[in-house]
């Protein structure tokens, strides 16, 4: 079932996708063509590219994932296994198809439009995860896409003592349960919005902490993110960076806080760390081209 290696710091469960990334000059209105140019062709999902910033910095990880036996899942498991990460958790669907993205970049805005496919296999169950590499774990990360897996996870680590950070990038209830599972809980200004049914990324934090993580953050793009860390507030503005095209940015943000907790760092490093992660990524095209080498995160101070 592909690499492995025992004991992994990070059991990453979540998507992975292949996606297609093109540069445009705006965003067309309907029944127009629109060029694009300078095409990347890169894997990506929030789980899997945090684990590959992570093993790039020396951090041994595991994912758990779903693949069709396709082109594109042949490409996406080669990708992952190429950054030494463990796949023999991601279960291949025999006749199905792989997710994947069509992405459109604005470098000017500094924004991207994504059009993305679910997998067409069936979601990975929670009796398809070796529960054990969890409980081995120092840090479980997940993006909730699988519910009923993601939270089987979630309460195995939080009885074994593994810490659990979940990335709550758009809404759904399950999201909601998997807080209460959650010691860090880091979502985007979409979800805090939707889950609050308005903007308020602060109120959305004290929320978000209610229902039991320690730490809740809120990424706000190029303003910055918003954090309550065990009742400290931890509130900045981005790295000012002329940003190229912003995918990838919240899944090495996750990755970049996920470094700072397994040093021991102290949550405003953890975040600081994470949002120049965060920047770097944002200058060239693809989630994983513009990942900081740990060459550059030691000149960086970090």
């Amino acid at each position: 079932m592909g690499n492995q290696t025992q004991g992994a710091q990070v059991f990453g469960i979540g998507q992975c996708s292949l996606d297609y990334i093109g540069k445009i000059e705006a965003y067309p209105p309907p029944d127009r063509k629109c060029e694009f140019v300078d095409m990347v062709i890169q894997s990506g999902g929030p789980v899997a590219t945090a684990l590959v910033a992570l093993a790039r910095w020396g951090i041994s990880c595991a994912f758990a994932g779903v693949l069709g036996d396709d082109l594109f899942g042949r490409m996406i498991r080669e990708s992952l296994e190429g950054e030494g990460i463990d796949t023999a958790g991601v279960m291949i669907r025999r006749g199905k198809g792989s997710q994947f993205a069509f992405i459109v970049a604005e470098p000017g805005l500094g924004r991207r439009t994504i059009f993305w496919r679910r997998p067409t296999g069936p979601p990975l169950s929670p009796e398809e995860i070796d529960l054990r590499r969890v409980e081995q774990a120092r840090i479980l990360h997940t993006d909730g896409r699988f519910v009923e897996a993601s939270l089987a996870c979630c309460k195995t680590a939080r009885k074994a003592g593994v810490q659990v950070v979940t990335d709550a990038d758009s809404f759904h209830e399950g999201l909601v349960e998997l807080a209460r599972w959650s010691d860090f809980f880091i979502s985007s200004e979409n979800f805090a919005s939707a889950f609050l049914q308005k903007e308020d990324p602060r109120e959305a934090c004290q929320r978000i902490s209610e229902l039991g993580p320690k730490v809740a953050g809120v990424t706000l793009g190029a303003k910055g993110y918003v954090a309550l860390a065990e009742g400290l507030w931890i509130e900045k503005p981005a790295y000012p960076v002329e940003a190229v095209d912003t995918t990838g940015c919240g899944d090495v943000f996750h990755a970049g806080f996920i470094f700072g907790v397994l040093r021991g760092w102290a949550y405003e490093k953890c975040f600081d760390f994470a949002a120049w992660a965060a920047a770097m990524v944002s200058l060239k095209m693809g989630g994983r081209s513009g990942i900081p080498s740990l060459e550059q995160v030691r000149e960086r101070g970090f």
